[in-house]
């Protein structure tokens, strides 16, 4: 005769069988998963651009990273990187065009196409800068060499590249407050570009051009890096990886076939 605790131990076997199998990628699957993360496409880029070729749901595969099955890559910082209430110490622009007027001119600012977000990422002992540009509505990140970080070395890098660009392309750009970009008016008004600035410290109004130097600085151009002897083509190369990945704020699409789309219009 069994016992209630014979039962119990019958019950704990049967209740094992019980739910759903666990999901889990074929071998191809998974060399095609692992492929796409050693690109810097993130797990969530990969579902939504092949949902076809993988058959594990999204937070199945964030689940499987968690234990070990994928080579888990960098995430993007979580949170604030700085505390509330820090007061901004680097120089700002005595003088600039604030957002409140960027409001009034350019209504249809966060659909319109050709508005640029733009800023420098400063390499090793700060001497040396890279200039990064953002279009908001594609998403496309241009990375320009700079031989300094002076006002008259930005206003050359940024004035032979607009030179090089369909007239009016671009509507405006919005810089970070900051005495590198002081010669802004040379700039506006040899390209009839618009340029606006951001608050001091409040890299939130720039969150597109902060983010896109996150992932820069992820895949090629490190804080530790020294930017004296970086070519452009180089520079070109890093942004290039960047603008061929798929993202889920454009439906699955790249940067590149965005920015393409709106210049056949």
């Amino acid at each position: 005769m069994r016992s209630a605790y014979d039962y119990y131990e019958q019950y704990k076997v049967n209740k094992k069988r019980c739910g759903r199998n666990k999901t889990r990628p074929t071998q191809s699957e998974k060399e095609f998963i692992q492929i796409h993360l050693e690109q810097s496409w993130s797990l969530d880029v990969i579902k939504g651009a092949y949902p076809d070729k993988i058959s594990c749901f999204m937070r199945t595969l964030y689940r499987l990273a968690d234990i070990g099955v994928f080579d888990k890559m960098d995430l993007p910082w979580k949170g604030k990187r700085k505390p509330n209430g820090q007061n901004e110490t680097r120089e700002k622009q005595a003088f600039r065009r604030d957002l409140h007027e960027r409001a009034d001119i350019y209504p249809d600012f966060k659909t319109e196409f050709g508005h640029q977000e733009g800023d420098t990422i400063v390499g090793e002992k700060h001497k040396s800068a890279v200039i990064t540009l953002v279009e908001r509505c594609s998403k496309t990140v241009i990375t320009l060499k700079t031989n300094g970080r002076k006002a008259s070395d930005i206003e050359v890098s940024i004035n032979q590249w607009l030179s090089q660009v369909p007239s009016h392309l671009f509507k405006l750009i919005t810089f970070d407050c900051r005495k590198e970009f002081s010669n802004w008016k040379s700039i506006s008004n040899a390209h009839d570009i618009d340029i606006f600035f951001a608050d001091p410290g409040c890299p939130g109004q720039r969150g597109l051009n902060e983010h896109s130097n996150g992932l820069l600085r992820r895949n090629g151009l490190p804080k530790q890096m020294d930017f004296t002897n970086i070519y452009q083509n180089d520079l070109s190369t890093i942004a290039d990886k960047r603008n061929r990945i798929p993202r889920k704020s454009l439906n699955y699409q790249t940067p590149y076939q965005v920015f393409l789309s709106h210049m056949k219009i």
